[in-house]
């Protein structure tokens, strides 16, 4: 069963809760290979531990 949206984060919205730019949130997605949990149109939603794993190297 799909999670709930608000469970989800876009990489923008990571951005935002990390008071970091969009830039360094794509960049730690794609060094630490992470694979979205969900997709909607071109949107990647990434979960929780998601946003735990990119705040990890971007400090």
């Amino acid at each position: 069963m799909p999670q709930q949206k608000s469970d989800l984060f876009t990489a923008g919205n990571i951005a935002k809760e990390l008071s970091v730019p969009d830039s360094k949130v794509k960049k730690a997605i794609k060094e630490l290979g992470i694979e979205p949990t969900a997709k909607k149109g071109v949107c990647n939603y990434y979960s929780k531990d998601a946003v735990k794993k990119i705040k990890g190297t971007l400090k």
